[in-house]
């Protein structure tokens, strides 16, 4: 058995026009107050992996262009669409209008565990993460049409929200088909 890196050239990357015409994931990602630039460019990087529909980016969220967004996006920040809200509740509340269920990621009392969590299909669906130290606004959560939890055993009972990003849409990448 060989375990050779594969070659750039060797992984059938798409360009950035077949990017953005490419089918997407139902998935928005609801970034609410993040302060760290580089969390805000890991999430662009990570849509962009699991080609997530798009980013909505609230209140004291850094928007692109940004170097140091760019520092870990990695170009990802110019393919995966974004869209500026100063409220996130104005950001949730549109997307119920145009009939996506919202999923706040937090600890909250009702929460459903990340792995039972069970997509519908054709649903479209988004999530929101919420700050590095305050988590979603309970308002936020309030508007939500549930919450979503990650079990965590150790003495942190948080994790950072770039990891809680890539642990949230790989686990819609598979619940939603886009990953069998």
């Amino acid at each position: 058995m060989t375990n050779r890196k594969k070659l750039v050239t060797e992984m059938g990357r798409i360009g950035r026009e077949e990017f953005r015409a490419s089918q997407k994931m139902p998935l928005v990602v609801v970034l609410d107050n993040v302060r760290s630039l580089h969390n805000v460019g890991s999430v662009f990087r990570t849509s962009d992996a699991f080609r997530v529909e798009r980013i909505m980016l609230c209140g004291i969220t850094a928007t692109p262009p940004s170097a140091e967004i760019h520092k870990t996006a990695l170009g990802a920040e110019d393919v995966v669409e974004w869209q500026y809200f100063v409220s996130t509740t104005d950001a949730v509340n549109q997307l119920r209008d145009q009939g996506y269920k919202v999923f706040s990621i937090e600890q909250c009392e009702g929460s459903v565990a990340l792995q039972d969590f069970v997509a519908s299909p054709g649903e479209r669906y988004a999530v929101v993460l919420g700050n590095e130290v305050k988590g979603v606004q309970q308002a936020v959560v309030d508007l939500s049409d549930g919450a979503i939890e990650i079990p965590q055993f150790g003495t942190k009972h948080s994790l950072n929200v770039s990891v809680t990003a890539g642990m949230v849409i790989w686990e819609f990448a598979k619940k939603t088909g886009l990953v069998e």
